[in-house]
């Protein structure tokens, strides 16, 4: 018996948007999402960063990149997540030669 009311895939799980800081590994990219948090007795706002290690199949995602990533199930020990989109490309200096 199906159920007709079970969401489509793609509607389940968390979006987050964050920096690639990492492209070394083979098919993954470690993500930082930073977020505001209010301190409780001074009401300062202050930074809160994040590490995600997301699942991206061609690597086509590198350093300084923008993307959002989105939940899934367990790929690896460690890695829950998987890139959806490239936001912005980010800036990767020219090398000079000699």
């Amino acid at each position: 018996m199906t159920s007709t009311t079970a969401q489509p895939n793609s509607t389940l799980g968390r979006t987050l948007r964050g920096v690639v800081v990492s492209d070394k590994m083979t098919k993954t990219v470690v993500v930082e999402v930073t977020r505001l948090r209010k301190h409780d007795k001074y009401k300062k706002f202050y930074r809160v960063s994040r590490r995600f290690k997301a699942h991206d199949e061609t690597d086509q995602y590198h350093t300084g990149d923008t993307v959002v990533i989105k939940e899934t199930r367990p790929l690896s020990k460690e890695k829950r997540w998987i890139v959806v989109e490239r936001i912005s490309e980010g800036k990767i200096a020219p090398v000079a030669e000699e």
